[in-house]
Parts: structure tokens; sequence; C-alpha cells
């Protein structure tokens, strides 16, 4: 198992660089859904890995043997297998200690979200709070409820009425797209993975992408958004307020000029070169795949010999 294993905890030094690039290459949609999908493969990979490293460890115990019924002294002992799934156990703990507080930290935002709504007047999805700042963001709520488009009487008073338009419509874009939930993906895989990690930025700038296409497709007209998010942009950087949540999507992150400049161009359309580092990233994928799931069948075989043992006896 121990070849085996290496594949899927060494893959993400590989296919998140690969993945960064692939992005690139695609219109924001398609960018955004392809880093959050390799996240969460990437991740499950990695926890699958660590967890069969973690069992084999496990399993020279007595009691756990015991309770298995299997014999330890049947079961493979090598030395680095036995180090890898001695580091393994504390390493899941860690993970999982991680993982609680990513996962606390979006649903803290979620409740400043029900908070705002109720101590608020709102029309329709839109809160406007007191604030002479300039800020503008979304809080989706909890499953199954509408979120809300947070902005200030601040960012209001910055922009004119079409450039408001294009606020609300970039995020109710982020509200209607779930951009949360890919947030949310990234951020857990990145709890099992430090390569992952790299991914979480341009997993948000692609967001914030979409979310102006969105709003110029809404409003038709890709020059009145680039000029919006610039002006939102230095009205924010004028005016900062501090009472939005770390993990809402503003409609003045990431880098604006860049934003500006792929509005004021020709959209992406994928080419032979996106799909060739395309076949690149699946490759990756699957020989990590076939190598967690080879490492998952030598586990399983040396389970069954152990307890083949054990009733022979």
């Amino acid at each position: 198992m121990t070849w085996a294993i290496w594949a899927p905890l060494l893959a993400p030094w590989i296919v998140a660089p690969v993945a960064r690039r692939l992005a690139q290459l695609m219109p924001p949609r398609q960018a955004a859904l392809l880093l959050a999908l390799t996240s969460a493969v990437t991740a499950a990979l990695t926890g699958a890995a660590l967890a069969l490293l973690t069992a084999g460890a496990l399993l020279h115990l007595p009691f756990v043997a015991a309770f298995g019924h299997l014999s330890p002294t049947l079961l493979p002992s090598g030395t680095l297998a036995l180090t890898l799934g001695c580091a393994a156990v504390p390493a899941c703990l860690v993970i999982m200690w991680a993982a609680a507080r990513v996962t606390r930290r979006h649903r803290t935002r979620n409740l400043h979200g029900e908070l705002l709504a109720a101590a608020h007047s709102r029309a329709g999805d839109v809160v406007v709070l007191a604030d002479d700042g300039a800020d503008a963001y979304a809080l989706p709520g909890r499953p199954g409820t509408p979120g809300l488009v947070v902005v200030t009487s601040g960012m209001l008073g910055n922009l004119d009425h079409d450039e408001r338009t294009v606020l609300l419509a970039h995020e109710r874009a982020h509200l209607a797209c779930r951009h949360h939930l890919l947030a949310l993906a990234s951020d857990l895989a990145a709890c099992l993975h430090p390569a992952l990690r790299s991914l979480r930025e341009p997993l948000a700038y692609q967001s914030e992408r979409w979310a102006d296409e969105v709003a110029a497709t809404t409003v038709g007209d890709r020059s009145l958004v680039a000029r919006a998010v610039g002006r939102a942009a230095l009205a924010a950087s004028s005016a900062p307020t501090a009472t939005r949540p770390s993990v809402a999507f503003a409609a003045t992150a990431g880098p604006v000029p860049r934003r500006m400049a792929s509005l004021l161009a020709p959209p992406v359309v994928a080419g032979p070169v996106a799909r060739r580092v395309g076949t690149l990233l699946l490759v990756g994928l699957l020989i990590s795949a076939a190598a967690t799931a080879e490492a998952t069948g030598d586990l399983h075989e040396n389970i069954e010999t152990a307890q083949a043992g054990v009733e022979h006896r």
C-alpha cells in the first residue's frame, strides 16, 4: 500500500498549478466550477489516503485488532508504513479541527445576514445600512432561504442610477450562482492539503468575474459594468467600513484593474491550449484516483489475510 498511497498525497502539488493555469484559459463560470471541483476531488482523494494510513496504523493496536477479529502479527509491519500511519492520526485530528473552524466561520456569516435582516428595513432582498463608509456585499441565507444584498448609504451616494443597477446585479449574481458553496468547498479542501490553499484566491477572483459577466448580461453594457466596478472600488478605498463579514462576497473584492480590463476585452473562449491543459489535469486526477483505489484494495487484502489467520488458529 505504501507506494500507492503517495500519489494522492503528492498529486495536489501538481494538480493545483495545472488547475490555476487552466482557469486562466476559460470563461469565468467554467473556471470557477473547475477550481471548486478540482479542490473537492483532490481533497477527497487526500482524505481517503490519510484515512487508509490511519486505519493501517490503528489495526496494529491490540484492542482494534481484537475488535476486527484479526491478527496484527499478520499485517505488514514496514517501518515507513507505520511511521506514515502514526503521523496520519494527528494530521486527521488537525484537519477535523480546521474544518470545524471553517464551517463555523461560514455559519457565522449566515447568522450575520439574519441579524441584519431582522434589525434593518429591507426592500426585497436589499438591506441599506446607514453608514458613511462605502461597501456592498452579498450574504447567503440558510438552506432554503434567500440571501441578502447589503449596501451602505455611502456606497449608494457615490454611484449613479445605472451603476447602482450594476452593483445590485453583481451581488445578486453571487447569491443566484451559489458562490458561497464554491467558497466553502475550497476552504474545506484547503484544510486537507496545503497545496490546495493556492486555489482559493483564483476561485474568489473567478467568482467575482462570473458575477461581473452576469451583471454585464443583465444591463447589456460591459463598459458600464467596468466603470461601476472601478467607481465602487474607489469609493470603498476612500471611505472603508469595518462592518463586512470576512467571508462575504463584496463588489470591490479581487484585483479590480484586472477585472475592469477583462470586461473591456472580448470574452474569454477556451481554445486548443485549454483542452491540452485540461487533459493534463484529468490525467493527474485519474492517476491519483487509481492509486487510491489500489491502496484501498491492498488494505482490504491485508485485513482479509489477517482475519483468515485468526480463523485458522
